[in-house]
C-alpha cells in the first residue's frame, strides 16, 4: 500500500501545483478587479497581491460552525447557494485558483463599462481589506459587484442587478401581462362565482396599472 499512497500524494500534488499554473499571476496588480464570467451570473473580486483575492461571497457555514479552518476551505455551490437563501455572506481573502474556481478570468473589464475613472490601485486595495468580514447579503442590492464596484470606482452599483431588473420590468409591464392578468382575474372570480363591484374593481384596477406602465 505504501507505494501506492506515495504515488497517489504525488498525483495531487502535481495536480494542485498544474491548477496553480494555470492562471499567471504577473497578469495582475494590486488593486486589479478580477471578473469571473460563470454560467447564471458573474462573480467579482480585488486583487490583492500575492496570490490573493478579496471577493464577497455568500456562505452558510459561518453561521452555523465556528471551525475556522473548515470555513476557511473554498466555498461550495452548497454552502454558496444557501448562504444565498438566509442572506450571509463574507468578504474574504482566497487564492487566485479558489476564486476563479476552473473560470477565464477577465481584468479590469468594467473600466471599459464604467464613466468613473478607477481609484488608485493601493487605495482600491485598501477598500478592499477595510471591508473583510461577515456581511448581509443580498441578490439585488448588495452583492459582488456592488462591493468591487465601490473598492475601485467608490460607487456601490451593480450592473448584473440593474439588466435583471430591466429584464424584468419588461416581462411584468407588459401589455401581454396586462391581458394576462385581467383574463386570470376574470377566470378566478367565474370559478368562484364571486363576480362582485368588490372582487371586479381591484382586478381592473391592477390590470390597468400594468398596462399604463407598459
Amino acid at each position: 500500500m505504501f507505494p501506492f499512497q506515495l504515488l497517489n500524494l504525488f498525483f495531487v500534488a502535481s495536480k494542485d501545483k498544474e491548477e496553480d499554473s494555470k492562471y499567471d499571476l504577473s497578469r495582475y496588480k494590486r488593486g486589479d478587479l478580477l471578473e469571473v464570467p460563470r454560467t447564471l451570473f458573474t462573480h467579482f473580486g480585488i486583487y490583492l497581491g500575492d496570490n490573493r483575492v478579496a471577493h464577497l461571497i455568500p456562505d452558510i457555514l459561518p453561521a452555523i460552525s465556528k471551525n475556522k479552518s473548515a470555513i476557511a476551505q473554498m466555498v461550495t455551490n452548497n454552502r454558496l447557494i444557501l448562504g444565498v437563501i438566509t442572506k450571509v455572506a463574507s468578504i474574504r481573502v482566497d487564492t487566485v485558483t479558489d476564486f476563479a474556481y476552473g473560470s477565464e478570468i477577465l481584468v479590469n473589464h468594467t473600466d471599459k463599462l464604467c464613466s468613473q475613472p478607477p481609484l488608485d490601485g493601493d487605495e482600491v486595495a485598501r477598500r478592499a481589506e477595510k471591508l473583510l468580514g461577515s456581511i448581509t447579503y443580498s441578490l439585488l442590492w448588495y452583492n459582488c459587484e456592488h462591493y468591487v464596484m465601490y473598492c475601485r470606482y467608490g460607487m456601490a452599483i451593480s450592473y448584473q442587478t440593474y439588466q435583471f431588473c430591466t429584464t424584468v420590468r419588461k416581462i411584468v409591464c407588459s401589455r401581454m401581462s396586462a391581458y394576462l392578468t385581467a383574463l386570470c382575474g376574470a377566470g378566478i372570480m367565474l370559478y368562484l362565482d364571486s363576480l362582485t363591484p368588490l372582487t371586479i374593481l381591484p382586478t381592473l384596477l391592477i390590470a390597468f396599472t400594468i398596462w399604463m406602465a407598459s
